[in-house]
């Protein structure tokens, strides 16, 4: 367990301290991202040649206990057949060989405990070992999940941040237009129109007061000469009533006046 915290400590150490020192200097967005890609992909990297390691070591100690495993059977299966020859010879007679087998087999049995001991030793290792082993793989498993996780936002984050430039860009555009905003100079030159149209229609309002006082003035005229003829009528005898009923065309006002001249 040690062993797994020390490596997988290590490698988080380092990538913490490569983001970080992207994220100081840091003036591209995509670049600092493909830069942290790469770096967590060598840490990756890191973390598997030293779980590959301690694979290798397992499989190893692994290897060594089948191995003890193998030696205290045979050695075992040699003290049998040791003891078994010797029980053979001394039915036979052959003390002396009897007891060289007895000897043998003791040697094998000697042998067949060693083994055994450095297999039982080893089992806790191996046990630890294999534990750690799959925690380290699991480890590899995650840190591989970041690293897509990793790719998958960089992905995003790139393409916001192009979006974002883009919006700026427009933003910029619409700014400039707001500034220079040519349908400004269309408003100018409305404002020109409507005083040019209101210059004319003044110019119309005075010559129709013109017009109106000419034909007052000839009104003052005719007046004139309606008051020029009523005199020239009552100079040569005309009575004005007469004038005043042909003025006003009524019939019969001229009858009378008629009368009134043969009258006279």
């Amino acid at each position: 367990m040690a062993e797994k915290q020390s490596i997988f400590g290590r490698i988080a150490q380092l990538t913490r301290a490569n983001i970080n020192a992207l994220l100081d200097r840091a003036e591209d967005p995509e670049k600092m991202l493909d830069q942290m890609v790469r770096d967590y992909t060598a840490s990756i990297k890191e973390a598997e040649d030293a779980v590959a390691v301690t694979i290798g070591n397992l499989r190893l100690a692994e290897r060594d206990h089948a191995e003890d495993v193998r030696d205290a059977s045979d050695w075992g299966n040699k003290a049998l057949a040791a003891s078994n020859k010797a029980e053979e010879l001394r039915n036979s007679g052959d003390a002396a060989g009897a007891a060289k087998f007895d000897n043998l087999a003791k040697v094998a049995l000697n042998k067949q405990i060693s083994a055994e001991n450095e297999a039982k030793e080893a089992e806790p290792m191996i046990s630890s070992q294999q534990e750690v082993v799959e925690k380290l793989k699991t480890g590899l498993v995650q840190m591989r999940g970041k690293l897509d996780e990793l790719k998958s936002k960089r992905d995003q984050l790139v393409a916001r941040q192009k979006t974002a430039s883009a919006q700026k860009q427009v933003q910029g555009a619409i700014s400039s237009i707001n500034v220079l905003d040519p349908t400004s100079e269309i408003s100018r030159f409305e404002d020109q129109v409507r005083r040019e149209e209101a210059f004319v229609a003044g110019q119309a309002e005075i010559s129709a007061g013109s017009i109106e006082d000419q034909f007052a003035e000839l009104a003052d005229h005719g007046k004139d000469l309606e008051i020029e003829a009523r005199l020239a009528a009552l100079k040569s005898g005309n009575a004005p009533q007469a004038i005043t009923s042909e003025a006003s065309g009524a019939p019969e006002a001229e009858a009378e006046a008629d009368e009134n001249r043969t009258t006279y």
